[in-house]
């Protein structure tokens, strides 16, 4: 059966949203059964529920209601028994809360729970006994045990009946307390002698849905006369117990007098409370009236208690009392620290207020022992903010900034403001979710990276390295080489990059004498969505190897031609005969070059200049000296290996250049080398010339052949005369072949026409000797048609 619902909403300033529904159920209800259609109720559709993973918080071990996501709707979890829930409390409810997350948000959710009467009236005792003197005047009272009904309201005990009425009658009256005080009252009056016992039965009945009753016997023992009954000295006691108080604690003392004299005035006392948990908690001396505690008495369990004591008397006459018992609190509980709903992770980009975690504060105390504070520890980018009393909600405060801490251990503490303060606490991990918000650095801004030239292909150069201070694959770097060119070449065709570690390769082998260094751009980029990145300059730099000799400039070696320098023999010493002169395409150490006489004519005559190449004498020249000198250089490099280059010197000694020329003559040439180039140059112009007078002998035959054609056709007698004018032309050189020989012929082609065309030669074939060169036969052609077409006419 449901009952009304009542919704109310607000808006709290965090930005989550509290509101509150309440359902009233009767007890009892089966499994299963509609509390309510809470998503229809709070205005939220069923698929929020879902999304939002709706769940029910209740701060009891046991829970009572459930969350149907699909349907949206409260059910019935288990059996819900008003009485154990809440004894005599009225109203009776449950408190719960519906948690929903992404974003988060809170419900308070009552659900009261009404009574049926399914509980008889009860006494504790099934039966009591009084002793009452015959003498005892007609009015008496005699205070009777109530029953005890656990239902409420009409569900209680509603009224008593006692039977038979022959001698007594029952008086109800309520107290201060609201409750009912049955008495029996004596109408009557007694004589032991006529009856000596008397039995009635009392019935206690409720206002219930059927009615239930329950049934007390009272057996009446009638006894001699009692004048007097016992008499407290005030109606109602009142006494503070503190919680906590140790067993045998006396609480109060009770007093009761009676007038009469011998057993009719020895008063008992006893404690008349009969359901309650009174005679579990108290006792009372039957002879002087001490209240004394014999259970653990806790405050946030009672309040107060109430205690009914009657006095009697032997003579079986009675009186009644109440002595109320206050508990004090002490501050014996923590607070207890409760987490609703909590994220343990969330992005480094939430946005400020974001809700974290929502706590819910419990202290049992009462007053200033059960006001909590809560606070968290410092430095860090989150606050408690209060939404309710003793709730609390955890929210972002500033920006959060994974690469800075990636993750929080956040500590609230709870105190009460009891003396002394108690305390609790609860350590929160929070993980920050990384956000690709960060690009690749690199160590450095620029890199200078060394290769020595001739390496192998593939060799690795360098290693370039760039971190990011985001995580996973925020943090995964990629390398990429950049787009560019190297003297209108891809880049690509002389470095690569891996592009998982960095490293740099050569792609080809390099020529430190073509390419002395180069810069490339490398690209670091992330994992990221969308990636970041970032670019850095590498300077390649060819380190030399020394893989070239010395090349020597000075003096120029032709072979065999007559290379010398002259030396007077009036020269004095440190004369400069010449200086050899060299180079070395290499660079560095590699570059440096010294100059060394390898072998000399005359050792003791010259010297060579370590650094710098230049020939002096070392001593006056004789007449005594030799003309003809030999000197061989050699010029060395310092790199290691080192490499050289050797060179010879002529110097001739003399004052004069016929001396020079005298004695030089067979100094020259090589005898060997000259035999063979005038064997080579005979046969050279011994075939050219035969190839001439061939081609020239066939030309002549084809063109008389020719004239003698059209002459018959044209019956002309006139000649074909050709005319070979010589034309001289010098060699270049001293060999042995000194003209070259021009032939130039005049023909016709008609006997009618007296036009004549000249016409070089076929070919013109020139040999030079160069004594300078070094012994090769240079040919030099030319080649030029000196025929038009066969059948065109001459000119005249």
């Amino acid at each position: 059966m449901k009952g009304h619902a009542l919704l109310f909403i607000c808006l709290l300033s965090i930005g989550s949203v509290i509101g509150q529904v309440s359902y009233t159920i009767p007890e009892e209800m089966s499994k299963g059964s509609l509390v309510g259609n809470i998503a229809q109720d709070l205005g939220l559709e069923t698929k929020r529920l879902s999304s939002g993973k709706a769940r029910i918080y209740t701060r009891d071990s046991d829970e009572y209601i459930e969350l149907n996501r699909e349907r949206g709707v409260l059910l019935v979890k288990q059996r819900i028994d008003r009485e154990a829930l809440c004894r005599q409390t009225t109203p009776c409810a449950l408190h719960f809360q519906i948690i929903l997350e992404n974003p988060m948000e809170f419900y308070s959710v009552t659900v009261q729970i009404t009574d049926i009467n399914d509980n008889a009236p009860t006494f504790e005792e099934r039966e009591i006994e009084f002793k009452i003197i015959e003498s005892a005047i007609t009015g008496a009272t005699f205070v009777l045990e109530r029953a005890v009904d656990l239902d409420v309201g009409l569900n209680d005990v509603q009224r008593y009946e006692l039977k038979p009425t022959d001698h007594f009658t029952l008086k109800l009256h309520n107290n201060a307390e609201g409750n009912k005080n049955v008495e029996m009252v004596l109408e009557k009056p007694l004589d032991r002698e006529k009856q000596e016992q008397i039995s009635l039965v009392l019935t206690a009945v409720d206002g219930g849905e059927p009615q239930m009753s329950g049934t007390m016997l009272i057996v009446i023992t009638v006894l001699d006369h009692n004048d007097n009954a016992p008499v407290f000295t005030q109606p109602t006691y009142k006494a503070t117990v503190t919680e906590n108080s140790p067993k045998g604690t006396v609480v109060a003392t009770v007093t009761a007098s009676d007038a009469d004299q011998g057993s009719n005035g020895k008063i008992t006392y006893s404690i008349t409370n009969t359901l309650d948990d009174v005679r579990k908690m108290f006792k009372i001396n039957k002879e002087n009236g001490d209240v004394t505690l014999i259970g653990n008495i806790d405050f946030e369990e009672w309040r107060n208690f109430q205690i009914n004591v009657r006095a009697s008397d032997d003579g079986g006459l009675t009186h009644s009392c109440k002595l109320i018992v206050d508990v004090q609190d002490v501050n014996d509980n923590r607070p207890e620290v409760n987490i609703m709903s909590k994220s343990t992770v969330i992005s480094e980009d939430a946005k400020l207020n974001t809700v974290v975690t929502m706590i819910n504060i419990e202290d049992l105390d009462s007053g200033e022992n059960g006001n909590v504070k809560c606070f968290i520890s410092e430095n860090v980018p989150f606050i408690l903010k209060t939404s309710t009393n003793n709730f609390y909600s955890l929210v972002t405060d500033s920006v959060l900034d994974r690469e800075i801490s990636s993750h929080y251990n956040i500590t609230v503490t709870c105190s009460d403001e009891g003396v002394p303060s108690l305390s609790s606490s609860v350590t929160l991990t929070l993980q920050i979710s990384d956000v690709n918000d960060n690009a690749p650095v690199f160590e450095r801004s620029s890199y200078e990276a060394y290769i020595v030239e001739n390496n192998t292909p593939g060799l690795s150069i360098f290693t370039v390295r760039a971190r990011d201070a985001d995580w996973n694959q925020n943090a995964r770097v990629s390398y990429i080489l950049e787009d560019s060119s190297v003297n209108g070449v891809p880049v690509s065709s002389y470095v690569s990059v891996s592009a998982d570690s960095g490293v740099i390769h050569a792609v080809r082998s390099f020529d430190y004498e073509q390419i002395k260094n180069f810069h490339i751009h490398v690209k670091a980029q992330d994992g990221g969505s969308p990636p970041l990145s970032s670019n850095v300059t590498v300077k390649i730099l060819i380190q030399d190897q020394n893989d070239n000799p010395p090349q020597v400039l000075y003096p120029v070696q032709t072979g065999g031609s007559l290379v010398a320098e002259m030396v007077p023999r009036s020269a004095d010493v440190s004369y400069l005969v010449t200086k050899v002169v060299a180079v070395d395409v290499d660079s560095g150490q590699n570059a440096w070059l010294s100059y060394k006489l390898q072998k000399a004519t005359d050792r003791a005559l010259f010297e060579v200049g370590l650094q710098n190449g230049e020939i002096r004498t070392i001593r006056q020249v004789t007449d005594k000296d030799a003309v003809k000198q030999r000197l061989t250089v050699i010029v060395e490099d310092n790199g290691q290996p080192s490499r050289s280059a050797t060179v010879i010197v002529n110097v001739a000694v003399a004052d004069s250049f016929p001396e020079v020329l005298s004695e030089f003559t067979d100094f020259t040439h090589d005898k060997e080398y000259n035999d063979n180039l005038t064997f080579y140059l005979v046969l050279a112009l011994a075939v050219v010339s035969f190839l001439f007078i061939t081609c020239l002998v066939v030309i002549i035959s084809v063109k008389i052949y020719r004239w003698r054609q059209s002459r018959i056709m044209f019956h002309s007698n006139l000649p074909v005369i050709p005319y070979y004018p010589p034309r001289y032309s010098d060699t270049l050189g001293t060999g042995t072949l000194q003209h070259v020989y021009n032939y130039e012929v005049c023909r016709t082609t008609d006997s009618r026409k007296s036009d004549c065309k000249f016409g070089t030669a076929g070919s013109q074939n020139v040999l030079i000797m160069d004594p300078s060169a070094t012994g090769t036969m240079q040919r030099i052609q030319s080649e030029k048609s000196i025929l038009d077409e066969p059948d065109s006419p001459l000119e005249v």
